[in-house]
């Protein structure tokens, strides 16, 4: 072939001969005798030409010249660009079903995270599920600052980013890397976003610490996903103003319960206490008391703490540290409901019978005196009836069996209504005083975990429906019914192991409680169990009233953790509010306005956490496995995919087997089925499958850990790997 404009012309001039009959891109490099080696560069070309409106495809993809008479403007989307280090990238389109793939050059320069408008190939329609587009604007860009390692050369440098959907490192120019040198990890701020065959340009705006530096690498994660790790000067001066002890002023209009036997129940190392919970027995009824701390009494709405609570969203939990939505002042001092402390609360008073009905509840402003402060870990062992701790807290033992039994009522009504409770385990990382994980194992649910579980969730519940049925402005946490294509889905696969689901469109979340039920202890568990939970929605936050389906409920929002979560002290305030006769028809105009955008602003943010907190683990997991390299593990098979099997180990790690290292047969990937089989040996690997693997490899960078299957007949890829030392693979 000639050059690139000899080719176009040829190309135009064979379409709009009379004699072209329309025809496939194939078969019309066919015709006109394109070679293998030039097959790449043909396909440039009449990508070219579809761009630049010279040709179009219809319908069947059959290629004609374009009719100038029918032209029409490009349909034009947004979404969200989703980046890939070999240079391509997706966008996700809200309201479409799949991704456009933006092939290498055709991103106009969008970053990982940036709000784009694409112009989706000639051609396309809606129902297209392999569909191209190109970036056609860059609406917003998700940041200006990254984090990388430094790497320096004589009069400049580069930036290596550490997330790894940027396919290109940053140049800095000499002038500009203020202070950094060989193997820093710091933030740069991009001032220049190049172009095809230019690399983005920036200036190094902070040195955070050498990349091997303890706590570095965790700081850099919280830096890269715009984590704030520190409270800027006015703010702690107002946290030191409103952190002021418990007056008798304070006091006025508030239920005075400091002589109410009350204690906090939580985790061995937590430092924040947003709730604490008391009972009493009152003829035949439980009276239940939840009371959360009452934050929105120290935090005004609009103040500077208030701006910050609400840009933060959430308290980050990290394996070495949490990033507090509030200043430690607040969060570990006057807001958190400390043993033997004067603490101002928000109750909610419930009364059951012995049945576990509700009976009748009070929600009040109070102020409580938390009695012991109280762990999982030591709760649990008084309930399975550890002599010793018994005889310590015997001031509470009753209260706790009491709170026991009350707690297996709630329990079962909520199990009776179909409430689907999930028991897939998360991960706990102990570190050394370097930083380095020297243990991973799952966190322990216990009767403990559960009790406090089933007491915050009552009182959610109860304020929810309390305030729907007042009909004021709330937010609520909602979580709409699964997505119908994924249930088909489920159905489908399912009855291949005998069961089902009742319901068509519809479904009561009883059906999926059923299901989990039956498979309870049997080989498709955690094949079944994982897909039923994968074809849920997400629960979030808002101003609407649409019921929990997760937790079989009409009515459910988040008012027990205001020292962490924004929402709940948004709810605070509307509760106090509402409590003191404040809620006039301003009020109510404003909340009405507000809370959208917290619902919003809330769910951005519990998703940044969510993010970073697993990259968190990730990363630990990761450093902790490379010690591992060569040692023998069960796991059971959490995805199966085309390029391999991902197995979860008991410790929580979860690695991939890729399908090249099957060696001895070719497999075949049924996506239906979430199996891949052998084509001459028939062995399958498939979804909830225990299996044991030998760690292969670990890639800090990527976050990631590679498994091979761990068998040792003679000349298998184990034995062999083995045999040549570990490493020779």
């Amino acid at each position: 072939m000639k050059n690139k404009k000899t080719r176009k012309k040829l190309i135009l001039e064979l379409l709009q001969d009379e004699m072209y009959v329309p025809m496939k891109r194939k078969d019309l490099a066919t015709l006109m005798q394109v070679s293998e080696d030039e097959r790449p560069e043909f396909d440039i070309i009449i990508d070219e030409l579809l761009s630049e409106d010279k040709i179009e495809l219809s319908k069947r993809g059959k290629i004609t010249i374009a009719d100038p008479s029918k032209k029409k403007e490009k349909e034009r989307l947004e979404g969200v660009y989703i980046g890939n280090q070999r240079g391509f990238g997706f966008v996700t389109v809200e309201g479409v079903d799949g991704d456009f793939f933006i092939p290498e050059g055709l991103n106009n320069t969008a970053f990982h995270g940036d709000k784009v408008e694409i112009e989706p190939a000639a051609g396309y329609t809606a129902k297209d599920k392999r569909r191209e587009a190109k970036v056609v604007r860059i609406i917003e860009r998700c940041s200006d600052n990254y984090v990388g390692v430094f790497d320096a050369g004589k009069n400049f440098g580069f930036v290596i980013p550490d997330n790894s959907k940027l396919d290109k490192d940053i140049f800095i120019p000499g002038e500009k890397r203020n202070g950094a040198v060989m193997g820093s990890k710091v933030v740069v701020k991009i001032t220049d976003y190049g172009d095809k065959r230019r690399n983005p340009e920036g200036e190094i705006v902070r040195v955070i610490g050498h990349a091997n530096d303890p706590g570095v690498d965790i700081l850099s994660i919280c830096l890269a996903y715009g984590i704030p790790e520190a409270f800027e000067e006015k703010l702690m001066e107002q946290a030191i103003r409103v952190s002021k002890p418990v007056s008798d002023k304070d006091m006025e209009g508030r239920e005075d319960f400091r002589d109410l036997l009350t204690i906090t129940i939580d985790g061995d190392d937590s430092k924040d206490f947003d709730d604490a919970v008391s009972l009493e027995i009152e003829g035949n009824q439980y009276v239940l008391g939840v009371h959360i701390a009452d934050v929105a009494n120290y935090v005004q709405e609009n103040s500077a703490l208030d701006r910050e609570a609400l840009k933060r969203g959430t308290s980050v939990y990290l394996a070495d540290r949490v990033v507090p939505m509030l200043p430690h002042l607040l969060s570990n001092g006057i807001c958190s409901l400390n043993e033997g402390q004067e603490r101002l609360t928000l109750s909610c008073i419930m009364r059951f019978d012995k049945k576990g009905n509700m009976k009748d509840y009070k929600i009040c402003e109070s102020v409580i005196k938390s009695r012991h402060r109280m762990t999982y870990s030591d709760v649990n062992k008084i309930i399975e009836g550890d002599k010793k701790l018994s005889a310590k807290y015997k001031d509470i033992l009753e209260m706790i069996m009491n709170m026991h039994e009350l707690s297996l009522l709630l329990r079962g009504k909520r199990e009776g209504r179909g409430s689907i409770d999930f028991d897939f385990p998360e991960t706990k990382i102990v570190l050394d005083k370097f930083g380095e994980p020297v243990e991973i194992k799952p966190y322990e649910r216990n009767e403990a975990t559960r009790l406090i579980e089933s007491f915050m969730l009552a009182a959610n519940e109860t304020i929810a429906e309390h305030y729907y049925w007042r009909g004021v402005p709330f937010l609520y946490r909602v979580h709409e019914d699964p997505d119908e294509e994924k249930l088909k889905k489920l159905q489908t696969f399912i009855r291949n192991f005998g069961y089902s689901i009742k319901g068509k469109g519809e479904i009561h979340p009883k059906e999926f409680q059923k299901l989990l039920s039956k498979i309870e202890g049997t080989d498709a568990e955690g094949l079944i169990s994982r897909l039923v939970l994968r074809s849920m929605q997400q629960a979030k936050y808002s101003p609407e009233c649409k019921g929990h389906f997760g937790l079989a409920c009409d009515y459910y929002t988040h008012f027990t953790s205001p020292i962490r979560r924004y929402p709940d002290l948004q709810i605070h305030r509307i509760i106090k509010d509402d409590l003191r006769g404040r809620l006039t028809d301003d009020k109510i105009e404003h909340y009405t306005a507000i809370l959208p955008e917290v619902a919003n602003s809330s769910g951005k943010s519990e998703r940044r956490a969510d993010e970073c907190e697993r990259e968190v683990i990730k990363l630990k997991k990761a450093r902790y496995m490379e010690k591992h390299i060569g040692d023998i593990y069960e796991g059971v098979i959490s995805g199966v995919t085309n390029w391999g099997i991902y197995v979860e180990l008991e410790n929580t790690v979860e690695g991939l087997v890729h399908i090249n290292s099957l060696t001895g047969d070719y497999y075949i990937f049924n996506e239906s089925g979430y199996e891949l089989t052998g084509e001459r040996t028939g062995i399958t690997y498939k979804l909830g499958q225990k299996i044991k693997v030998m760690v292969r490899d670990v890639d800090i960078y990527q976050r990631t850990v590679d498994f091979i299957i761990a068998d040792f007949e003679e000349n298998s890829p184990t034995h062999n790997f083995y045999k040549n030392g570990r490493g020779s693979f």
